[in-house]
């Protein structure tokens, strides 16, 4: 039996002072509405046989954001295997997104379980820019991973790799 595999498109934009942000999506649905560590996402959906890693990620980009990803040059980052057995290919980009404006497509679900109500929920309920330690916390801790290795690309290729200072 193949492992299921999901391919994603992290967007990553470099703001004034060069700080490095990413843009993540909230899970939508009613198992994620109240929470918010680890309960965001690279935009990412499954694909199948005879279809492409970076063309699935592209899709689900546009469904989960409502808009067409950005058309740039594109890192890949490679795979991770998910606590779940799930192998999630990422590839990454530098652009800008107004996140507000983000819309998802929809998927229905029994909720509560066992109820025989079944209503429509968002795949993502929001999108926001943070930056690399926010984001971090914010991640599916099956996806961190990826964060680390967009920095090292990055200060491969000779970019300067800034974090927002703490406030003291």
């Amino acid at each position: 039996m193949s492992k299921r595999t999901s391919a994603g498109l992290l967007l990553y934009r470099r703001t004034e002072g060069n700080v490095l942000e990413v843009l993540i999506v909230h899970m939508g649905g009613p198992f994620w509405a109240e929470k918010d560590a680890h309960a965001w996402s690279i935009p990412k959906g499954e694909y199948f046989d005879g279809e492409a890693a970076f063309d699935a990620a592209r899709r689900e980009f546009e469904e989960e954001l409502g808009s067409p990803a950005p058309v740039a040059a594109i890192i890949e980052l490679g795979e991770i295997e998910q606590p779940s057995g799930k192998v999630v290919t990422v590839f990454a980009t530098e652009g800008d997104f107004a996140a507000d404006s983000a819309t998802s497509n929809t998927f229905e679900m029994e909720w509560p379980m066992g109820s025989g109500t079944v209503s429509s929920y968002p795949e993502a309920d929001k999108a926001e820019w943070f930056d690399i330690p926010t984001a971090r916390e914010k991640l599916l801790e099956g996806q961190a991973g990826f964060l680390d290795r967009l920095v090292r690309s990055l200060q491969e290729l000779g970019v300067e790799v800034r974090y927002r200072k703490k406030a003291s």
